[in-house]
Order: C-alpha cells, then sequence, then structure tokens
C-alpha cells in the first residue's frame, strides 16, 4: 500500500503532555511563584489543574499556554471541599493519588465513565504498604478512590511492570515519608519527574534502575517552558515517513532519550527522521524533527523497547500498514489498561478496514503492505484519543475516508488536532 497524500511544510504540536501534568503538579507544591509557558491547554492538564487549585493552590491562566502558579509549599495544601474530578486523566488519579496520600486528611478522587474503569492497584498496593489508607470500587481497585493519607514510611518497591506514573506517585509520596522510598523499575520508563523535582531541590538520587526520594523540605518554584509533545508530533511524523514525497518539519519537540523510542523504530523501519537544532529548555533537550517519506519495511519491537514508546504504540501500528513485512510488537501488556485496551482496539480498527493483524497477550502484530478498504461504519475509538488519531492518520495517508466514532476525546491531549492535519492534506 503506498500512500496518495503527500504533506510539506513546518508545523508545531501542543506542549508535552506529560511535563505539562507534572508541572502543575510540582508548582503548586514549590514554596513561591511559578511560571510555566508551552502549557499544554487540553481536558486532561485541565484536570491536574483543576485538582490543585481543590487543594488549595493558585493556578492562574495568563494565557493560552502560560499558567502562573502559587504553590502551597509541601505541607500547607488544603482538604478540599468537594469530590476531586480527573476527568479522563490516569495521569491525574494515579500520580495524584502520591501526592494525596501524603496528606494529613481525607480526598475524594474519580474520573469519567473510561477512567472508573481503569485499575489503579498498581499504585494503591504500594501506596497502602507505606502507610496510607486507600479505599476504592471492586476490593480497592477501580476509582473513585478514598485516600486518608499523611504518616507515611519509606519503603524499596520493585516494580513489576515499569511505569512511569506509577512510579512518580511513590517518588512524591517519598518527599514526606519518614526514610527514603527507593523504586526499582524493571526497565526504566521516561525520567520527566526525577529530572524536574531535582531541578526544584529535591534529593532524588539513581543508582542503575533504581531511583530514590529523600524526605523534602521545600521546593523551588519553577521558571519553564514546556517543549512540544513527541507524542503529539508522532502522529504527523508517521504521516510524513509513509507518504514518499512528503517532507515535514515538527518544531520545539521534546526530545528526551526515555521518550524517543518511536524515532529509533521509524528509523530502523527505513523512515529518514533527523533532528536539528539541539538545545535543552527547563532541563530537557529539545529539537526541530525534519522527516522526508520513504518506504517503510517491517520490524519488531522488543518488550525492552516498550516503555520508551508506549504512547505512540497506536500510531507505530499504523506506520506497519504501510509497511512491507508483518511488524510485531511485543512486552505491551501495559496497553490493555491505557484508555482502553488499546490492543484490543487497534486490531478491531485495523481489520475493518481489511488490514491484516491480531493480537498476543502482551501485543499485536500488523502485515503490510496492506490494500485498505472503504469501511462498513465507523471505527470505534471506545473514547481513546490515541486510537482515535491513529485512525484519522491512517484515513489520511491512504486518502480512504475513515469515520472514527467519539473523536471529542482527542481534545483530553491534542486540541487543534483535526485542523492541523487538514491543513497539511487538503
Amino acid at each position: 500500500m503506498s500512500g496518495k497524500t503527500v504533506v510539506r511544510g513546518e508545523i508545531s504540536v501542543p506542549g508535552d503532555k506529560s511535563i505539562s501534568h507534572r508541572a502543575v503538579m510540582f508548582a503548586a507544591l514549590a514554596t513561591g511563584v511559578s511560571r510555566v509557558r508551552g502549557f499544554l491547554h487540553a481536558a486532561d492538564t485541565l484536570s491536574t489543574a483543576g485538582m490543585m487549585r481543590a487543594l488549595g493552590a493558585r493556578v492562574d491562566e495568563v494565557s493560552h499556554t502560560e499558567l502562573r502558579i502559587e504553590g502551597r509549599g509541601l505541607r500547607a495544601l488544603a482538604e478540599p471541599a468537594d469530590v476531586i474530578d480527573a476527568g479522563n486523566s490516569g495521569t491525574t488519579i494515579r500520580i495524584g493519588s502520591g501526592i494525596l496520600a501524603a496528606q494529613p486528611f481525607l480526598s475524594v478522587i474519580t474520573g469519567d465513565r473510561y477512567l472508573r474503569r481503569r485499575p489503579m492497584g498498581r499504585v494503591i498496593e504500594p501506596l497502602t504498604r507505606m502507610g496510607a489508607s486507600i479505599l476504592g470500587r471492586d476490593g480497592n481497585r477501580l476509582p473513585p478512590l478514598c485516600i486518608r493519607g499523611g504518616a507515611l514510611r519509606g519503603i524499596r518497591y520493585e516494580m513489576p511492570v515499569a511505569s512511569a506514573q506509577v512510579k512518580s506517585s511513590l517518588l512524591l509520596a517519598g518527599l514526606y515519608a519518614d526514610t527514603p522510598v527507593t523504586v526499582v523499575e524493571p526497565i526504566r520508563s521516561r525520567d520527566h519527574t526525577e529530572r524536574m523535582l531535582a531541578a526544584m531541590g529535591a534529593g532524588i538520587t539513581r543508582d542503575g534502575n533504581a531511583v530514590t526520594a529523600a524526605q523534602c523540605v521545600r521546593l523551588d518554584p519553577l521558571d519553564m517552558t514546556v517543549p512540544g509533545d513527541l507524542s503529539s508530533a508522532a502522529f504527523f511524523l508517521v504521516l510524513a515517513a509513509v507518504t514518499p514525497g512528503s517532507s515535514l518539519t515538527v518544531s520545539a519537540v521534546g526530545v528526551n532519550p526515555f521518550r524517543t523510542g518511536i524515532l529509533d523504530v521509524l528509523r530502523r523501519m527505513g523512515a529518514d527522521v533527523r533532528p536539528v537544532g539541539e538545545r535543552f529548555e527547563g532541563g530537557e533537550p529539545v529539537a526541530d524533527l525534519v522527516v522526508r517519506g520513504a518506504q517503510l519495511v517491517a520490524t519488531r519491537v522488543a518488550p525492552e523497547e516498550v516503555p520508551g514508546l508506549i504512547d505512540e504504540v497506536p500510531i507505530l501500528c499504523v506506520a506497519a500498514a504501510f509497511a512491507a513485512g508483518r511488524t510485531e510488537i511485543r512486552g505491551a501488556g501495559e496497553l490493555r489498561v491505557k484508555e482502553s485496551d488499546r490492543i484490543a482496539s487497534m486490531v478491531a480498527c485495523l481489520s475493518s478496514l481489511g488490514i491484516p493483524c491480531g493480537e498476543y497477550p502482551d501485543g499485536l502484530w500488523v502485515e503490510g503492505p496492506a490494500t485498505v478498504r472503504h469501511p462498513s461504519g465507523p471505527c470505534d475509538s471506545r473514547g481513546d484519543h490515541r486510537v482515535a488519531m491513529s485512525m484519522r492518520i491512517l484515513g489520511a495517508a491512504a486518502a480512504v475516508p475513515v469515520d472514527v466514532t467519539d473523536v471529542d476525546c482527542i481534545d483530553t491531549s491534542f486540541p487543534g488536532f483535526q485542523s492541523l492535519l487538514d491543513g497539511l492534506t487538503r
């Protein structure tokens, strides 16, 4: 299958979602006033801002993408007067639980119908071991969560599955614990939390796959510009990569080495993707990414690669549909508990378009280059923004109209996605 769309030009994408979440949370815990520019103004990150407001921090929008945050300090948060609504954001509830578990008051946090189906046991179990009391539905497994925190003790926790959200939750709780908290990862995951907390003065140390947070008295305020989100850029990088004749630049994208797995895999598939003008902003590496279209070949993504591209697996499946041969992705079981079961969601959507594919318990395979047929009905996004955007990119690349259900979910991470796509492809 060769794409019929040719895309050219230069675009920018919204601020990094993971960094935006953390910047709001950590600035609210700091002593003093923080400035965060390039903030991703989207439903998920606004849920995090709402949580920190509920805990007493002042979060003001200077502009659509700039925040001024008056921190409360680590030990002066206020008990929320109402239930905290995390919306669709797993980051808000999972990382936020580490903050709430350390506070000497009661908090209740919930979310939308999709979030209330997402398991929270991986966060609840270690936080409970630290001394927090956390109750939830389905045997303390599902939201809403009722958290009574305070008086935490340090632990050494060996994570069964690499997860930056779980690690971040425990490190935040560790800032309050009586002795250090050490988290041992089976495979190193993205390190935005460690970078930002260390820059704010927290005692964060690493020894191999183990990272430790010591009790902290105060965090310094932030003054930073959030780089463009590589996960958002990936949709357009793949669109250009699979359409020969295309040449696209995505400017000022974060290229943290624990987030660039998608670039490594695309290059292995034969894509011409290169960073230009590499620099640092707010302690994070940034570059302009230039991609030129090419004929791709299949590859195998091994389990040790997955933490560096976990959010990009859906759009990588689109690249695989255009590549010659069978692409296999293994060790990605965490995708079963994202906004949807992303493995099942992508296989269902690709199959409905006639693209050969199948599931493994911990991954999936896609055979290409496939011929995309006109679907008999809409592809079901299952309320998952990354599935919805991936299918829109596939339709654009193949010049086949693909109707996708529940596209409103795209605004949770990438408002303006469709207008940007339309501008490149019309």
